[in-house]
């Protein structure tokens, strides 16, 4: 697909273009060799023609720029619903890490055709993608998203993933809810068991696991293993 650092701009140069049009937000984008994948939001019925109009464009400028024909693409994108958090945090670091299981580079931000290059660096960011989903819980806080991206993905969670339908939703924390709240949930535990109730409760009611970990001192991961574990033990989903 790409065979050259001009082919994997083009597609980016599209990407831009055509979510602006379809009122599309890139959450995450990773760009291998032979395939790519995305996080995207969309709050209408058009995924399949912006996947579409994106395929077709960079088709025919690749077809053209290596004098080639027929089809580029093999069968229709494969597409998966974000149905919570946990899935949402396992699919951004299965998309980033995607170049370093490769062994192409050593760490996320390292690779630059993968959104995590301008999440990590300090380089100018492209306008279509500061509206992603990981900076606006992190505020840019990169030490802060250099942790997360250390955190290898979840494959069974990634297996659960792919058993879901095809439309993307990545939902984001209601900024509404005050630390006043938080701090009555979780301060002032007897044990780590009714701790680990509360954290379940406090992402229950809309906090991220990034806020509750920060709040609490804890490693985010933790928090993740804390709610599934937890959240599974007294049946909830």
């Amino acid at each position: 697909m790409f065979e050259e650092d001009a082919d994997y701009l083009k597609f980016l140069d599209i990407l831009s273009n055509e979510s602006r049009a379809y009122g599309v937000v890139v959450h995450n984008y990773c760009l291998m060799s032979n395939h790519y994948h995305l996080l995207i939001e969309t709050k209408k019925p058009n995924l399949s023609r912006f996947m579409r109009q994106i395929n077709a464009n960079y088709a025919i400028y690749f077809n053209r720029k290596y004098d080639r024909s027929g089809h580029l693409w093999q069968g229709r994108f494969k597409s998966f619903i974000v149905t919570d958090e946990a899935y949402l945090y396992t699919l951004i670091r299965y998309i980033e890490l995607n170049p370093v299981e490769a062994k192409i580079v050593r760490k996320c931000g390292e690779y630059p055709y993968a959104s995590s290059y301008y999440f990590l660096n300090d380089i100018p960011m492209p306008k279509w993608l500061k509206k992603s989903w990981l900076l606006k819980l992190y505020r840019g806080d990169k030490d802060a998203m250099n942790e997360f991206f250390r955190t290898p993905p979840d494959m069974d969670d990634m297996k659960l993933l792919k058993k879901a339908a095809s439309t993307i939703d990545a939902p984001l924390e209601n900024e509404g809810l005050k630390d006043e709240r938080l701090k009555e949930l979780l301060e002032n535990a007897e044990d780590k068991k009714e701790r680990n109730r509360r954290i379940v409760e406090a992402y229950r009611e809309g906090f991220s696991q990034y806020r509750i970990a920060k709040f609490l001192g804890l490693n985010q991961a933790t928090v993740q293993r804390i709610i599934k574990r937890t959240a599974s033990s007294i049946g909830i989903t």
